[in-house]
């Protein structure tokens, strides 16, 4: 039974997580994790500083289906099925050693499926107080009046053959980026609840909705559901495109897993992280994917934990199934986030126009029809409009080339290398020189007010509202000193 529960499917990110929730549950406010490498010999170490076990509490701990995932919890514990220490534990180590203080009174239990292999008919055998040669592990321990230590020692799933310490501290920053993920929402703050550290490091919380960031784009009001397990609130989230962003902060923005895979809901419980990404299944006729379209969109989405059965939350907490009731609410709002943020996507921020001011003009439009979607340029924009009034006598063949730049957009092109990019081809004049920008702004500036004989107010309000001159309203502005110096030399 017990080799069989090693084959749960936990990463050691998500194993460590569910010791840390046991010691959030014990209120705990500091967790030190201690990775300590010595080859085959290497071990995990977790110390709280909670209010510990006695002798009995220590025994059902360390038992297996000792508590019922029926039993009525605790407002603000994050268990559920009373297996997480030992599955946990046991799908990393092969022997797992709890050492606990309690009103300054000391216990330690260790599984050792090593020694329980010596004599499979002999029971259950849980043995009192660490291996040979880990005493000095619990020396923290010894000295507090209450809180817990878990032992994790001869961890045949992480160090296998060929496995070196540089691949031990790889493993350690994936745990960090995990766990700062994971409770990122009791990490954060001017007071924590909690503090955590790895090898003496303090954890920095991830947030994956860029709270507080200048560049965030949108997110909504918190809304709920009074369903039968209690009530479920909702936030949706568009993260900024990555123009907007530093490269540190796009870097970070990406979380544990990249933009794409961290897309969609993120389902807390006690404000623990349980399901980082995905949509839950939802969609129209079939369920959507990770797609790159999406990728800003995030969904802040938080259940109580009397609803673990309704939503089927698993051992690992790692999956939740939406119930057919709430189904249609959250589909409503993911929805709007998904088209708000492919929206973003798209356009690089969307252009949008400055409140009051015209709409802006936009160089390409999409017409949808019953064969599908086609990509036109639009006629009534300045820049075309210009060329198409200048040169009425060759109108036909001015149309005939847009026609063909219309029919040989390179959509497959386009659409292959944002996948492979992982963002969008650069448009709108990203990355050239104000130089650049301006010789084509004065150029259509110059036949606004020379041909069309427009004033120079009106003519840079026009290019104000033309894509995508709407992004650089300095240079618009400088236009007409720039004419007035040239008129005056």
């Amino acid at each position: 039974m017990l080799e069989a529960l090693r084959g749960l499917g936990y990463s050691t990110g998500a194993a460590l997580a569910d010791i840390v929730d046991n010691s959030i549950s014990a209120k705990a406010s500091q967790v030190d994790i201690v990775f300590a490498w010595a080859g085959s010999k290497s071990s995990v170490s977790v110390l709280d500083d909670g209010r510990g076990m006695h002798d009995e509490e220590l025994q059902s701990a360390m038992t297996l289906g000792d508590k019922s995932p029926l039993d009525t919890r605790d407002a603000g514990d994050l268990g559920r099925f009373g297996m997480g220490l030992k599955t946990a534990s046991l799908s990393q180590c092969r022997r797992l050693t709890v050492g606990t203080a309690r009103d300054g009174a000391h216990s330690c239990l260790r599984w050792d499926l090593d020694e329980l292999m010596k004599d499979p008919t002999g029971g259950w055998l849980l043995f009192e107080g660490p291996a040979a040669g880990s005493d000095s592990h619990f020396n923290a321990l010894a000295e507090k009046e209450h809180g817990t230590l878990v032992l994790w020692e001869e961890m045949d799933r992480i160090v296998t053959q060929g496995y070196t310490s540089a691949d031990y501290l790889d493993l350690i920053d994936s745990v960090e980026a995990h766990l700062a993920m994971v409770f990122h929402r009791l990490l954060d703050g001017p007071k924590p609840r909690l503090r955590l550290t790895i090898n003496g490091k303090l954890v920095e919380p991830w947030d994956p909705f860029m709270m507080g960031h200048p560049a965030k784009t949108w997110n909504s009001p918190v809304e709920r559901f009074r369903s039968d397990s209690g009530v479920v609130a909702v936030e949706c989230h568009v993260l900024p495109h990555k123009d907007k962003l530093s490269p540190g902060d796009f870097s970070r923005g990406a979380g544990e897993s990249g933009w794409n895979a961290q897309q969609g809901f993120y389902v807390y419980r006690n404000e623990r992280l349980l399901v980082a990404g995905g949509w839950l299944g939802l969609g129209q006729g079939r369920a959507w994917n990770r797609e790159e379209a999406f990728r800003l969109a995030r969904i802040r989405l938080d259940i109580p934990n009397t609803a673990d059965a309704d939503w089927k939350i698993d051992i690992r907490k790692s999956t939740a199934r939406v119930p057919v009731s709430i189904r249609p609410w959250l589909t409503r709002f993911a929805e709007d986030t998904r088209d708000r943020a492919r929206k973003v996507f798209a356009f690089r921020g969307a252009p949008i126009a400055p409140r009051g001011s015209a709409p802006i003009e936009m160089a390409w439009r999409t017409d949808h029809g019953s064969s599908g979607a086609r990509f036109r340029i639009d006629e009534k924009h300045p820049a075309v409009a210009a060329v198409l009034d200048a040169c009425a006598d060759q109108g036909e063949l001015i149309r005939a080339m847009l026609r063909v730049l219309e029919e040989t957009v390179p959509v497959q092109r386009i659409w292959l290398d944002t996948a492979e990019n992982k963002t969008t081809p650069r448009t709108g004049f990203s990355g050239e020189t104000d130089e650049s920008v301006s010789k084509v702004l004065r150029t259509l500036y110059n036949d606004m007010v020379g041909r069309k004989g427009m004033g120079a107010e009106l003519a840079r309000k026009a290019l104000l509202s033309t894509e995508p001159f709407q992004n650089y309203p300095a240079l618009v502005e400088r236009l007409g000193d720039e004419a007035s110096t040239q008129a005056a030399s």
